[in-house]
């Protein structure tokens, strides 16, 4: 199925009926992805075992082979769908938009590999200048913005010669900062990936790919911590101890990119500032672009095509809930086009 397939079947259940196989290896695999969170947090949607310091409870022997089940069941249903990616974007490289923008990249790496917790910030500049730092001065290379057109909050980065630009962060973005991920199956299939996007890859399109490979680390990488005897251990929890209240900074690695937390604290341990950046802040000027690209190639086409092209566009960035939340087959957008400011098509669905 292509962007111009029927609404109809251009979902789930189209996919089910073109492609079973895929669909339902897919589909099992979520199914698998939610009981490891299960397992882990207590819960499959809204984990509950998280606390302040860490968990709430170590994993016993009965959960960790649980685990390792789980682990073991999706690794080859991994495999299958990393190989489907990696054929359709070859053998259908002319219908699927790559949708190629420039832009500087940011990810976490530790030790020239993909950690998504611990490590530095790599920006990657599209100059060609690399930086590493960390959490802290986070500050010196980003800038915050708002626009009048947008409630959203606008972060750029600062390229070599001191200038805002914009810059990605997520799946793709991470590939492209890293020099390896770190896994045996993972790193081989980033070759592949180099292979056909080259390096760094600007192909918006390959955030698709990339989040399959990441997928792919993590059963891998999950097979890993289950062997390790640390992953047993009843130190699962920090406490706070006598320490003077300070000024704190983190980042990880979430699904859609960095998310940067900077809190003020005061010496009674109030909280007197909070600031998050968030993934889609950080790629909301690639998204904007992107949609121009989109709305550009697709302006002369059905109603339908465009808002699908437009669509498509943006949910290689997967940028928030109620954005992927919509009914079988399209996302709810209008689009208005002007020419010399006036107001020339109208589209709404």
């Amino acid at each position: 199925m292509g962007l111009d397939a029927d609404p109809a079947e251009r979902n789930i259940v189209g996919l089910l009926k073109t492609v079973p196989e895929v669909a339902k290896n897919a589909l099992q695999l979520r199914s698998i992805g939610q009981k490891v969170t299960e397992v882990i947090g207590g819960r499959g949607t809204h984990p509950v075992s998280s606390v302040a310091g860490g968990l709430a409870a170590p994993l016993n022997a009965e959960r960790l082979a649980t685990l390792k089940s789980l682990a073991d069941e999706a690794l080859p249903l991994a495999c299958g769908l990393v190989d489907v990616a990696r054929q359709a974007l070859i053998e259908k490289a002319e219908a699927i938009p790559a949708l190629p923008l420039e832009t500087a990249y940011m990810g976490t790496v530790n030790s020239g590999a993909l950690d998504l917790f611990e490590g530095d910030l790599r920006l990657r500049t599209n100059d060609g200048g690399d930086v590493d730092f960390s959490e802290d001065e986070w500050s010196s290379y980003l800038s915050e913005a708002t626009e009048p057109t947008s409630y959203a909050k606008i972060v750029t980065c600062k390229n070599s010669r001191g200038e805002a630009v914009p810059y990605r962060v997520g799946a793709l973005a991470r590939l492209n900062c890293v020099e390896r991920i770190g896994t045996p199956l993972a790193d081989a299939e980033l070759e592949r990936f180099r292979e056909i996007g080259g390096f760094p890859c600007h192909r918006t399109v390959m955030y698709h790919y990339a989040r399959l490979i990441e997928l792919l680390f993590s059963v891998e990488k999950l097979m890993e911590i289950c062997g390790d005897d640390e992953i047993r251990s009843d130190e699962v929890r920090n406490h706070p101890g006598d320490s003077t209240p300070r000024d704190a900074t983190a980042h990880v690695e979430a699904p859609r990119g960095v998310l940067i937390h900077d809190y003020g604290v005061d010496e009674n341990g109030i909280v007197t500032s909070a600031n998050l950046v968030v993934a889609t802040q950080q790629n909301m000027s690639a998204i904007n672009d992107t949609i121009g690209m989109s709305a550009g190639h697709y302006l002369g086409q059905s109603d339908d095509l465009l808002m699908n092209g437009i669509e498509f566009g943006i949910r290689c960035y997967d940028p928030c809930l109620s954005c992927a939340t919509h009914r079988l087959g399209d996302m709810k957008m209008e689009v208005v086009i002007r020419q010399n400011g006036e107001i020339v098509r109208k589209v709404r669905r």
